[in-house]
């Protein structure tokens, strides 16, 4: 029987899930090196994680490095190729899964279940919705293979709404962006807005009829601004529609998990308690100071040092994640 309250990652990609699949003749797999998705799950598993998300990329196949911007699209797709690569990584991810005998989460229900006999659940993710190429009913194809939220955008500029690293290119959200948000709620699909500007995400919040997440991003710094991070004005505008920001243990804010415990208080501090999760983006961060679900098992000493209750911190590291999946999947 579980003793603590189930730990949940907003958004990762263990063991660098995105290249399941991929052959080892193929360019990406010489500039990025080897993955273990299930070794990875099995770390979470160790640190007594009920459910770690799973993440896709939507335009793996078009980034490249950027000195100022970290990453950025540097060529358009080829006709086809962002949704055959989103197909590669969700079988390549599913199959992986089902040989581990691993559990595919869709409602907090599956996560209780996993938490309570001691397993690890995924949740799968898709970050960037690229691999619509302005087809709605292939979101309904990716619920149906155990997707469970969507990043609306990420580096590129697609077909739905702008990113923070980019010029803006709708001024917001698309109208197709908006039959997006329309169809995620009809699927009981977690919207997610990380990467997204601030105009986008308000267009988001104006027309979602669920509340929504930025899984992995953190609160702006004047000595050190980054354009990944959230205005005060943008937390609180997601937090006042009910949804969530994911603390992101990244080098743009932190040095160290420290600095990050003290990252997550200044977040809890402005939104409140109960719209504050963590979302690691383990296995693919910018200078992480989180290397290892060893690190998450050890944020509670952090933040009881800086006066969180038991309560509290059950809330941040699982609980209030939770409760968004309930509120959004059916």
């Amino acid at each position: 029987m579980a003793t603590q309250a189930p730990w949940l990652d907003l958004h990762a990609h263990p063991g660098r899930c995105f290249l399941a699949d991929l052959g080892r003749a193929d360019p990406l797999a010489g500039q990025l090196g080897d993955h273990d998705l299930i070794a990875a799950l099995s770390a979470a598993q160790a640190a007594g994680m009920a459910a770690v998300t799973v993440s896709t990329v939507a335009d793996l196949r078009v980034l490249s490095p950027d000195p100022d911007r970290g990453l950025r699209a540097t060529r358009p797709f080829l006709p086809g190729e962002a949704y055959d690569d989103h197909k590669r990584q969700l079988d390549g991810i599913g199959r992986l899964l089902e040989a581990a005998g691993i559990q595919v989460a869709v409602t907090a229900a599956d996560i209780d279940s996993a938490h309570q006999t001691g397993r690890t659940a995924v949740l799968v993710s898709c970050e960037g919705g690229d691999f619509l190429e302005g087809k709605l009913g292939r979101l309904g194809e990716a619920r149906a293979a155990g997707v469970s939220s969507l990043t609306l955008v990420h580096y590129r500029v697609n077909s739905i709404g702008d990113v923070q690293t980019e010029q803006p290119a709708h001024c917001g959200l698309s109208r197709f962006g908006r039959d997006v948000v329309a169809e995620c709620n009809a699927l009981g699909i977690v919207i997610d807005c990380a990467h997204a500007t601030f105009e986008t995400t308000v267009d988001v919040l104006a027309h979602s009829n669920d509340p929504v997440m930025v899984s992995h991003s953190h609160l702006d710094h004047t000595e050190r601004h980054h354009p990944r991070l959230l205005s005060a004005e943008h937390a609180q505008a997601v937090a006042a529609c009910g949804g969530l920001v994911g603390a992101w243990p990244s080098g743009v804010t932190s040095s160290s998990l420290s600095d990050f415990a003290d990252e997550v208080m200044r977040l809890v501090d402005l939104i409140g308690i109960d719209h504050v999760a963590v979302g690691s983006d383990m296995d693919a961060n910018f200078r992480p100071v989180m290397r290892s679900y060893a690190d998450f098992a050890a944020l509670p000493r952090l933040l009881t040092a800086r006066g969180m209750s038991d309560a509290e911190i059950d809330k941040v590291l699982g609980t209030n994640a939770l409760d968004l999946l309930r509120a959004v999947a059916s």
